[in-house]
C-alpha cells in the first residue's frame, strides 16, 4: 500500500472557498500562521474579493495570496477557478469550503415552498461541487485534505431549520462517502459543524430578529464554553489541513461551545 502524501503547512497550497469574509477569511489568516505562504481565495464578489486578498497579504508579507472570483454554485466557474488556482499556486494540497447562502430559520409551515429548493441547492452544492472537481488533483498526487463546513443542523433537529438541516446533513453524508472512497489515494475529507458563529454576517442575520432571534438566542446561552468565533473554526481547519490530522478522515467535528453533543 503505497504511503500517502501528507506535506507540512509549509509546503502546502490551499485554496478557500468563501475566503473573503468570516470564517473563510479567519481560515486564511490561520493558514499563513501555521507556515502556508499559497493561498488562494474563491468569493462571488471582486471588490470584497480584493480587499480580502490585501488583508491576508498585510498580515503575511511573503506569502502567495490569490482572489478568483467564482459563483461556487455554478460547476463551469468552480472548474475554472479550481484549474486556476492550481496553476497559480503551483498545485493544490488543501480546499476548505466555507461557502454560505442568505438565510434566516423559520418554522417549516411558514417556509415558501418555493424556498426549499433554494435553500437545498444553496447550501449543499458548492462544496459537493468544490469536493468533487478538486479531488481528482489530489488523488493524482497522492494525497490532500478537503475540509467542509455544514453545522450542527446535519445533526440535532432544530425547530426553524427542517430545509437547513437537511442540506446541512446532505453535506456530511457527502463528505463521509468521500472519505471512504478517497483515502485509498491518500485523501482525506472531514467536515466541520458549527452552531452560532460570532461576528459573522449569517449570526448577524439570524439574530436580527423574529423567531430565528429567539432560537439563536437561547443557543448562545447553552454554549457555556463561549459562543465559537471565527477562529476557533479556522484553528480546527488548519489541524484537518495539516499534517498533525494524517490519520482523521471522515470526521464530523463539531465546533460550539457545548450549545449541543452531537
Amino acid at each position: 500500500m503505497p504511503v500517502p502524501l501528507v506535506r507540512s503547512h509549509a509546503d502546502s497550497a490551499v485554496l478557500i472557498a468563501g475566503g473573503t469574509s468570516g470564517v473563510g477569511l479567519a481560515t486564511a489568516v490561520a493558514f499563513t500562521d501555521a507556515g502556508v505562504r499559497r493561498i488562494a481565495l474563491l468569493g462571488r464578489n471582486p471588490d470584497r474579493g480584493a480587499a480580502a486578498r490585501q488583508q491576508v497579504a498585510d498580515h503575511c508579507p511573503d506569502a502567495r495570496v490569490e482572489f478568483l472570483p467564482c459563483d461556487a454554485g455554478e460547476l463551469t466557474q468552480v472548474v475554472d477557478a479550481v484549474g486556476s488556482a492550481h496553476e497559480l499556486l503551483d498545485g493544490l494540497d488543501v480546499l476548505v469550503s466555507s461557502t454560505t447562502t442568505a438565510y434566516r430559520p423559520d418554522l417549516l409551515h411558514r417556509t415558501d415552498p418555493a424556498d426549499l429548493e433554494r435553500i437545498l441547492v444553496g447550501q449543499a452544492v458548492p462544496p459537493m461541487l468544490l469536493t468533487r472537481v478538486v479531488l481528482p488533483y489530489l488523488q493524482e498526487q497522492g494525497g490532500g485534505s478537503i475540509v467542509n463546513i455544514a453545522s450542527d443542523a446535519a445533526k440535532v433537529p432544530t425547530p426553524g431549520e427542517a430545509a437547513l438541516g437537511a442540506a446541512m446533513a446532505a453535506i456530511v453524508v457527502f463528505s463521509r462517502v468521500a472519505a471512504l472512497e478517497a483515502k485509498r489515494d491518500g485523501v482525506r475529507v472531514n467536515v466541520l459543524t458549527p452552531s452560532l458563529i460570532a461576528g459573522t454576517a449569517t449570526a448577524a442575520n439570524v439574530l436580527r430578529d423574529g423567531f430565528s432571534r429567539k432560537l439563536f438566542e437561547k443557543a448562545a446561552g447553552q454554549a457555556h464554553l463561549g459562543v465559537a468565533e471565527p477562529a476557533d473554526l479556522a484553528a480546527m481547519a488548519v489541524f484537518l489541513g495539516g499534517p498533525a490530522a494524517a490519520r482523521v478522515t471522515g470526521q464530523a467535528i463539531s465546533v460550539n461551545g457545548g450549545v449541543s453533543i452531537a
